[in-house]
């Protein structure tokens, strides 16, 4: 133990600079994740503000079995599944694709500015996001149903309408989001070794033999890595733009968990009711998240763990 001790000491000593560079992240989420951990007890009693979490009586599983047994259950669980599979479907996709895409550019000074422009969207604010579609699907003067217009098509109120929610929703989450995502898949394509393209060359393999045979294998690893994690968010929607897009003609596709957490745990003040659905949300997004490593590790050798 003395040993051990010494060793770590010494350790310590010699990497004291990368620990202190550690430390705010570090203190970031021990105080702001794992501290306030104890709040999931409201999820297990019947939560009174005036009492205190440790105070108020013990509810069990009782929201937990009201949210199971809701009218709303299966319309909340399937609304977030389709939503977070459709944006995986199609939004995991396309930074791949354009990553591929853009790393065959020769042009330096045209590749930088298609690089540059795809970022721009990931820094607009969620709300500004959802004002832009607000003003182009307007049905009024928005700039869609003018084109639509122009073709003798009837102007659509797209956003009263549920069938049209999920296709805006994705679509301009794939609009804000592909140019930064890219941003791993590039580095990756950027650590491949060149020598492998050469040699191909030098075999006769064409740009498209060169992408099937060595910038999709060897970003392979990369690819596995994110897919894992993004499945470990699978029933994590974007709450916040789904709360500024839907209303109640859209709840039919639009209501997903998080906003129906919103509306009962913080508007209703239901906090213990919240609490419990926001708690069996996360234990299913751990369970996916296990399962899709567990495949990957056995299927390939690429695993979180």
């Amino acid at each position: 133990m003395i040993r051990q001790a010494a060793i770590v000491l010494s350790r310590v000593r010699r990497d004291w600079i990368l620990l202190l560079i550690a430390l705010p992240p570090i203190l970031y989420y021990v105080i702001f994740h794992y501290i306030p951990m104890y709040g999931i007890l409201i999820a297990f009693k019947d939560f009174r503000p005036i009492e205190g979490i440790l105070g108020s009586p013990w509810a069990g599983f009782k929201y937990f079995e009201q949210f199971f047994n809701s009218i709303y259950f299966w319309r909340l669980i399937r609304n977030t599944l389709l939503l977070s599979l459709y944006s995986l479907l199609w939004g995991f996709s396309m930074p791949i694709l354009f990553a591929v895409l853009l790393s065959e550019l020769r042009n330096p000074w045209f590749k930088k500015t298609v690089q540059t422009a795809s970022y721009l969207p990931h820094f607009i604010s969620i709300a500004v996001v959802a004002g832009m579609i607000v003003t182009f699907t307007s049905p009024v003067d928005g700039l869609i149903n003018q084109l639509l217009g122009l073709l003798g098509i009837a102007p659509i109120n797209f956003l009263a309408e549920a069938g049209w929610f999920r296709t805006i929703f994705v679509s301009s989450n794939i609009w804000q989001s592909f140019g930064w995502e890219s941003i791993i898949y590039i580095a990756a394509i950027a650590g491949i070794n060149p020598h492998l393209y050469e040699a191909a060359e030098m075999d006769g393999a064409r740009r498209w033999q060169k992408i099937r045979h060595i910038t999709l294998p060897g970003i392979a690893p990369t690819i596995v890595i994110l897919l894992i994690l993004n499945i470990g968010n699978l029933m994590s929607v974007g709450f916040e733009k789904v709360l500024l897009l839907y209303n109640p003609a859209t709840y039919e596709t639009a209501d997903i968990i998080g906003t129906f957490v919103y509306r009962r745990g913080i508007q209703n003040a239901e906090f213990s009711y919240g609490a419990a659905i926001s708690l069996f949300n996360n234990v299913i997004n751990i369970a996916l998240l296990l399962i899709a490593n567990y495949t990957s590790r056995k299927t390939s050798e690429t695993s979180l763990w």
